[in-house]
């Protein structure tokens, strides 16, 4: 460095040789050989070398139609690479395929991921984003064999698909074992085998740094957080514990640059299972249906329930056609157990039910008003086109309010046609309508506005503004903190939002 070699100049050599001989033999006896433990655990070359001839590459081709590329300087230009650098080839070939192309031609495309195979008979799972869309996969071995393959199933809503080819003549196939993802405890060493950068069979090490994370990526998100060395090329290959056993698959990182930073997640083992026994059974998923619509149980509303401590699914609206519905499951129940187990926040009812069989009857318990109360319920099938309805947008009409009362800073009337007109409210809903919303008010931070419709105070039905007033000033006589609302938007989707009375 400048500074430091500025630095150096002035000492005269004779004064610095011996300096750097004492700081060099310091740095030696500092850095001296790491004890076993901070090397890892000595098993890892055993684990690889059973394991790594399962793993393989998967290649990819589709066919894309070209766009014209505009006239940017230096814009598709192949990169500058240090001579005999192993990518020179491969960004070579691409360039030139680009350069040959002309615009709004069709071209294929080439991608490559990982995949692990589960049966000897040539079974291979990997991510669904590594084979969607694809016109032809391909399977290579770890000795460089590549095979045409047959894609099984996939399932979108967890990144997994199941393929099949047929082995080679004579050749047996390595496949690995499932291990139990629950077992698994943080700090626990895990290794990643998989196709980085094109770089096949490249092991690497770390840890289990979390379990159970939920990045908003999917319905089901339980991911293993691992600092493992995970990059692209690695997406569908296995994450295994050190008895050889596949724990996950390795399926997203978090990287500014699009390298390892040490923040890679893997769909865990407990998910992966059921999902591909499905795949190879049926070719689709067939996960259970309650029929509800759901959400977070927050401290507000656990105390406007007088339910401690805060846990459990709110059940914000039941399907009219739902095996919820005739089982006698209503808004503003909280769902604590399911199947006897137990139910801490909405995703793990989510879960539980989408790995519960089709046409199981399950005991589902749910405090109401205060009390807990088992339901019987026969699970329906979820549609895999099943999407959640967005909610209709609302705008502040132009028109004067007809406000009739202000409470908890609200602005509130009674529905009547014009304004059911005006905001485009169904027939179907009822209730007490949002005109207006004060500015810094705490209905203003849940997000309620104009066009909402405050169908329940507190689990009790409200026809007027009047009826809210009172039931809000009740509420506070009796020392309440927070009043639980049901509050529908304009096309009857329900939702809970508890506001505070202080």
């Amino acid at each position: 460095m400048p500074a430091a070699i500025a630095l150096s100049s002035r000492i005269r050599p004779l004064r610095i040789r011996p300096l750097l001989a004492a700081l060099c033999l310091g740095v030696a006896v500092l850095a001296g050989p790491a004890p076993a433990s901070a090397r890892g655990p000595e098993g890892i070359a055993d684990v690889a070398e059973k394991v790594i001839d399962a793993v393989v590459n998967i290649s990819t081709t589709q066919t894309v139609e070209a766009k014209a590329s505009g006239s940017g300087e230096g814009k598709g230009a192949m990169p500058q690479l240090p001579p005999g650098s192993p990518f020179e080839e491969f960004f070579e070939d691409f360039f030139k395929n680009r350069r040959g192309e002309k615009g709004g031609a069709p071209r294929k495309t080439n991608s490559l991921g990982s995949g692990f195979i589960i049966d000897p008979s040539g079974v291979v799972v990997t991510n669904n984003h590594v084979i969607a869309d694809s016109d032809e996969i391909n399977v290579i071995l770890n000795d460089g064999t590549k095979i045409k393959a047959e894609l099984v199933g996939v399932d979108k809503k967890t990144d997994l698909a199941v393929l099949k080819f047929k082995p080679p003549a004579g050749k047996t196939l390595t496949a690995v074992k499932f291990g139990d993802s629950d077992k698994l405890r943080l700090g626990e060493w895990v290794i990643a085998i998989g196709n980085p950068f094109s770089l096949g069979g490249t092991v690497t090490a770390g840890i289990v740094s979390a379990r159970n994370r939920d990045i908003n990526s999917g319905p089901y998100d339980s991911y293993i957080q691992t600092d493992a060395a995970i990059n692209r090329g690695n997406s569908g290959g296995p994450l295994f514990n050190l008895n050889g056993e596949v724990v996950g698959v390795n399926t997203l990182i978090i990287s500014p640059s699009g390298g390892s930073i040490g923040i890679g997640f893997a769909v865990p083992s407990k998910t992966v299972v059921p999902v591909v026994d499905q795949l190879r059974q049926f070719g689709e998923l067939r996960r259970g249906w309650l029929g509800v619509r759901i959400q977070q149980v927050t401290d507000e509303i656990a105390d406007s329930l007088n339910i401690k401590p805060a846990r459990g699914a709110l059940v914000a609206g039941v399907d009219d056609k739902g095996p919820a519905k005739p089982a006698g499951i209503e808004p503003g129940d909280v769902v604590i157990k399911f199947d006897g187990k137990d139910i801490k926040e909405p995703k793990d009812l989510s879960r539980m039910v989408a790995d519960t069989a089709v046409g199981k009857t399950v005991d589902v318990v749910v405090i109401r008003k205060g009390k807990e109360e088992t339901k019987q319920v026969t699970l329906g099938r979820l549609a895999d086109d099943a999407k959640p309805q967005p909610a209709s947008a609302k705008s502040q009409p132009e028109t004067e309010k007809l406000v009739t009362q202000k409470v908890l800073g609200l602005d509130l009337a009674a529905l009547s046609k014009d304004l059911r007109g005006r905001y485009k409210i169904k027939d179907s809903v009822k209730g007490v309508l949002v005109t207006g919303v004060d500015d810094g008010s705490d209905a203003a931070e849940k997000r309620l506005s104009a066009g909402d419709v405050i169908v329940e105070v507190a689990q009790e039905s409200v026809g007027s503004a009047a009826d809210i007033k009172k039931r809000v000033e009740q509420l506070k006589k009796d020392g309440k903190k927070s009043v639980l609302l049901l509050v529908a938007n304009a096309s009857g989707e329900l939702r809970f939002v508890a506001l505070s009375l202080q």
